[in-house]
Formats: C-alpha cells, structure tokens, sequence
C-alpha cells in the first residue's frame, strides 16, 4: 500500500501483471488471472472503484454470441449463486481469466465496500465514464457499510488452496448467528495450512460463505472435526480455545 501510494504521489501510474513476478504456481500461491489481482489491489488501496475492462459490454443474462435474447445487466446488487451462474465458459482458449475470474473480482471488492464497473474496453472513454457513475456496462453494487480494515486484510490474504468444509447446521450458525466456527460443525478440510494461516469456509455444493484465521493447523482440524469443543483436549492432547475459526477472525462473503 504504501509502495504505490508512493507512486502516485510521484505522479507515476503503477502498473500490476499478474506473472511468474507475482504467483509462482509451484509454491503453491498463484492469483491465476489478472482480474483476482486487480480485486486484491483495489482491497488493499481501500479504493472507492474498480474498473474491469473486457471484450463485452458487461455482465449478460446469457452469452449474447449464442443467445440472441441475451440481456445486459446494468446493476448487480449482490454476487450470490444465481450471478456466479452466469459466468458459462470462456471462448478464448487462451485466456486464463474470463467471466468467472471477472465475478470472482467483483465479489471480494463488493463484500470490502468497493464499487466495481465491468464494461467494454474499446468503448469510448469508458474509464472516465465508470469513474463520472454514467451509466455503462455493469455496475457491481458495494456492500452497505465497508469491512474494517482488519478483515478486508483477510479477504486479500485468504489462500485460495485451503478450506474447511462445514455442514448446513454450521453454515447457518455462521451467516444467520454470526456464530465462531467450532469442531463439531466441520465434516472436512482441503489443502495443508498452519494454526494462524487464513483459510475459506465451505458449505455444500463447494460453495464459499467466509474465510477467517485458522485457530488449528489441517492436520489437527482433521483429528478434531465432527467433535464437541469440550473433548479437543482428550483428542489431542492439547488445546488453542474452544473455536476452530473465532467469529471476530471471521469474514462472510
């Protein structure tokens, strides 16, 4: 953040590419596309928008090329599982984003409080008109109020490869009870992290409902899951509290 604050106060625009400088996939981390790398800069700058710039006018209905009764959607108010839908399947088979990255953007900088604009790039002044709020492309609505600085923290530092997958007792405790995460209420985990790492929240159907910092490690959650919080100690031996993922550690998206 301060590296590019730095920047624009020099009067330089900085330029980001999502390359071998930036995600190194055999280490395991890799931002995949540019538009994820745009949603994490734009997080990180707490910027007031973002603008996506592609090879369509915005978000449709259908893919207008093979639907004639495709409509564009001027305003999406939430990213939920009907716009994810949406995304179909990139023509281009060398792209590495596509529709679905471009939806992926758009929910993490809505659910950080940023407005984000997805319109054509060839259209004319079409950065300044997003930036003026005339109306172009689709405009992705922000969340009521903005997340304090600390989660949208943790929306950017989420590692895509790790989760913990919970039942639909313990996906509802978490979105309608802001509820911490405890063992009983997890029936399994992907990917190896340590206690600390920030990981997602996975319901049925794969489907991400929030992220928050690990308070065991995956080989230790694997050992506890399906368990009350009160039998950790017998399990393992030792104990870090009674929450896998404490509710003020945790992020809905």
């Amino acid at each position: 953040r301060n590296t590019l604050q730095g920047l624009l106060n020099l009067g330089v625009v900085p330029i980001l590419n999502e390359n071998d400088v930036v995600a190194v996939d055999e280490i395991g981390e890799v931002f995949g596309d540019n538009d994820r790398l745009s949603a994490l800069v734009a997080n990180l700058v707490d910027a007031d928008l973002l603008v996506i710039l592609t090879d369509t006018d915005g978000l449709y209905t259908a893919d207008p090329n093979l639907d004639p009764d495709a409509r564009l959607l001027p305003v999406v108010e939430r990213v939920d599982a009907d716009i994810e839908a949406l995304a179909g399947k990139d023509r281009n088979p060398w792209a590495r984003g596509g529709m679905a990255t471009k939806i992926d953007a758009a929910r993490l900088v809505t659910t950080s409080g940023i407005t984000m604009v997805m319109c054509h790039g060839m259209t004319e002044d079409s950065v300044l008109r997003a930036a003026r709020g005339d109306e172009i492309g689709t405009m992705f609505r922000p969340a009521a109020e903005k997340l304090e600085a600390r989660k949208r923290w943790m929306l950017g530092a989420v590692s895509h490869r790790s989760a913990v997958v919970v039942d639909q007792g313990a996906a509802a405790a978490l979105r309608q009870n802001n509820r911490s995460l405890l063992p009983a209420g997890i029936t399994g985990v992907t990917g190896d992290f340590e206690r600390g790492d920030i990981v997602y929240i996975v319901a049925a159907g794969d489907r991400r409902i929030a992220c928050g910092i690990a308070n065991y490690g995956s080989a230790d959650i694997k050992r506890i899951r399906g368990v009350r919080s009160g039998d950790i100690q017998d399990t393992l031996g030792y104990h870090y509290g009674p929450e896998v993922i404490h509710r003020d550690n945790l992020v809905l998206i």
